[in-house]
């Protein structure tokens, strides 16, 4: 019998497995059966076909050990047989027989799954030999044996010791190598901080009444987060509020928290807000800027932004010392936005700002804009400017500025027109003019000059304000009278040269200090740009344009014994702690000798007593002073406007007592119409302030 060439390995391991593939054999237990099973087996061996060589075990292919263990001989099967060894080695024939069959069949049937199999296959599987004999299926291959455990251990503990070894890195990076970096990330994710506005400092007048100070008033805000029914809120919030509806369903609508719907309402009107009871809608305290006395100085204090920072006024200029430092809080809050009361809370305190002391005298303050204001009333006028000051140390006691709305009312004006509003100072410009000539030696105050009632100089005639034949006037009488030919017969021996020097000596042509905002300088111009007529103009007052501020700094110089002190209007600040500091009062000089201020102080009380000033008398004082009245040059490129029409500025500015100036004061009436003359229009509210302050600063008169 031939059974081909056997694959060496198919044995292989045979002699490791005791089990009897065979076991369930039909023939198994028939002594007759031994001749036809080896027939069978031949049958069978003649139709194996080797497939290609795969180990099993190997390639994928399970090794199926019932195929490949030897098969132990029966011992009834050894008794039935006559003769041992024969049956012994046909016995092992076909058992190879089979297990080579068995093997081979085993490993058709493995590929034979691992690929597509074509229709009708199955039928196939079970018709092995050529003799049509059939044998039982083969058995399914076993499933893979699970891994060991200790494989599975030891993975388990490499991935362990993987994410302890990641856990200890972050560790390290985080508290060794960037520990300040994510305590930061952390603080700002954790920690909230509210800064806390600080007071702003009051401005106080020179006895240290508030005249502007810092309260808190009621806003009202709403969290639109907070708010469902955003239209309705807004309907019931308007009436209240008066905002239209539309402007409030905006705010409310929005994607944020916090949206202002009023700021800084009074209390009443924030009680209405708290009783609505509205989800969403609430009320805060900011400090808002409170004038116990209204309008009082209204144009010097100033008004401050909505955001608490100086806008015009004192409040400008000292902004910085007002403003004060702001505080801050510091808390923890949790996830959902809340604070965690536990965790306690960081506060830095604010620091108030400083407080303005002004030089200003709160009740000579309201004296001067009720006086003033009855008499731009009185006269028609469309508003005036006062100005109240000690000539010795420049200190400005009261500076009022009054102004005639559009609808005819007579209010405090907001911006400060004694420094910001120009105009032609007129007569009162000509004690600059006498002061010069007397300081070059020219003249006396009793020189006299013969004065025609006109002169012609270059193209223009100019002439007094009324008729008078020709005569001498002594210089004390041209500045009495308001002499306009006398003062430019002096002018003319002066030359423009000097007229230009002495008039910026006393302070025109520049700013006065105080330090306001669009202030002017004034109009001078230089005497290379004069015309030929400018020589006649300038020196009494006209071709030049001057503030109020500017004027009364000029007369000051006269009643400071010639000596120019700037002017001012803060005394000191004060700090938190209440330490006061005095602001220094700026350098002084000389614009003329001490003589010829005297002269021309003089000469003053002689136009009050027996001249053009005579309403501005004060019993039981001497009263030094000049009535001026300017025209007011139009759009039109002339002084008369459109209709042909003149304005006018009528001015007194004066000193009291004049042997020893303690007050000086400045009345400028812009376009009166019941009167435009200085004499009648200013000097009489001249005389009412300056009674009132001789007493309130209890001043005696000279001598006594």
């Amino acid at each position: 019998m031939s059974w081909g060439p056997v694959d060496p390995d198919w044995g292989e391991g045979w002699e490791d497995f005791d089990t009897d593939p065979f076991a369930d054999d039909p023939f198994a237990g028939d002594p007759a059966a031994g001749t036809h099973r080896a027939g069978r087996v031949g049958a069978r061996s003649a139709t194996v076909t080797r497939l290609p060589r795969s180990r099993p075990g190997r390639n994928g292919i399970p090794l199926d050990r019932s195929l490949t263990a030897p098969r132990p001989t029966a011992p009834h099967q050894r008794a039935a047989s006559p003769s041992a060894p024969s049956r012994a080695a046909a016995r092992r024939a076909a058992h190879t027989t089979l297990d080579v069959g068995r093997l081979a069949q085993a490993r058709h049937d493995v590929l034979v799954h691992e690929r597509p199999r074509p229709a009708g296959h199955e039928h196939h599987l079970h018709h092995r030999s050529a003799a049509g004999a059939s044998i039982r299926p083969p058995r399914s291959p076993r499933p893979a044996p699970p891994a060991r455990p200790e494989r599975r251990r030891l993975a388990l503990g490499a991935l362990l010791g993987l994410l302890l070894l990641a856990v200890v890195a972050k560790l390290v990076h985080v508290q060794v190598l960037e520990p300040d970096r994510f305590v930061e990330v952390g603080q700002s994710q954790r920690l909230r901080t509210v800064q806390l506005d600080a007071n702003r400092g009051r401005i106080l007048d020179r006895e240290g009444h508030d005249l502007a100070l810092s309260v808190l008033r009621p806003t009202v805000f709403a969290d639109p987060s907070q708010i469902d029914d955003p239209r309705g809120t807004a309907r019931r919030l308007a009436p209240v509020l008066g905002v239209p509806a539309r402007d409030l369903l905006d705010r409310l609508s929005g994607d944020g928290q916090f949206a202002y719907l009023a700021r800084r309402i009074d209390d009443g009107l924030a009680s209405r807000i708290v009783e609505l009871d509205l989800p969403g809608i609430h009320l805060l305290e900011e400090p808002a800027r409170f004038t116990p006395s209204t309008d009082l100085a209204r144009s010097i204090i100033g008004r401050v932004a909505p955001d608490q920072t100086g806008a015009t006024g004192m409040e400008l200029i000292y902004d910085d010392l007002l403003t004060g430092t702001p505080g801050e809080v510091t808390y923890e809050r949790a996830r959902d936005g809340g604070t965690i009361a536990a965790a306690g809370q960081t506060r830095i305190a604010p620091r108030a700002g400083a407080d303005v002391v002004l030089t200003l005298d709160r009740s000579l303050q309201y004296e001067t804009e009720r006086v003033l204001s009855e008499q731009v009333d009185e006269l028609g006028a469309k508003g005036g400017t006062v100005i109240i000051s000690q000539p010795a140390t420049g200190e400005i006691l009261a500076l009022a500025n009054i102004t005639r709305n559009d609808e005819g009312d007579i209010i405090t004006a907001g911006a400060n027109r004694a420094v910001i509003d120009v105009f032609e100072p007129g007569s009162v410009n000509k004690v600059i003019t006498i002061a010069a000539a007397l300081e070059e030696g020219l003249v006396e105050p009793d020189t006299e000059l013969v004065v025609p009632d006109n002169l012609q100089v270059s193209d223009h005639r100019f002439s007094d304000d009324h008729d008078h034949p020709t005569a001498p006037m002594t210089v004390t009488q041209i500045l009495a009278e308001s002499s306009n030919v006398g003062t430019i017969k002096l002018a003319q021996q002066l030359g423009k040269e000097r007229i230009d020097q002495y008039l910026r000596s006393f302070g025109f042509g520049t700013r006065s200090g105080l330090g306001f905002p669009d202030e002017s300088p004034g109009l001078l111009l230089p005497p290379d740009d004069w015309s030929g007529t400018s020589i006649g103009s300038i020196p009494i007052g006209q071709g030049i344009a001057v503030t109020a501020m500017q004027m009364l700094d000029a007369y000051n110089v006269v009643a400071n014994d010639g000596v120019h002190v700037p002017p001012r209007l803060v005394a000191a600040t004060v700090d938190e702690d209440g330490r006061r500091r005095p602001v220094d009062a700026g350098a002084s000089r000389r614009v003329v000798s001490e003589q010829t201020a005297r002269q021309v102080r003089e000469m003053l009380v002689e136009v009050v007593e027996s001249g053009t000033g005579q309403r501005a008398q004060v019993p039981g004082y001497s009263v030094g002073g000049k009535t001026g009245t300017a025209r007011k040059p139009q759009d039109t490129g002339t002084y008369r406007d459109r209709a042909g029409n003149y304005h006018y500025v009528a001015a007194f500015t004066g000193m009291v007592p004049a042997e020893d100036p303690e007050l000086s004061i400045i009345v400028a009436v812009d376009e009166p119409t019941a009167t435009i003359y200085g004499g009648s229009a200013a000097a009489p509210v001249f005389a009412d302030l300056a009674k009132f302050a001789l007493n309130r600063f209890r001043i005696p008169p000279a001598g006594s």
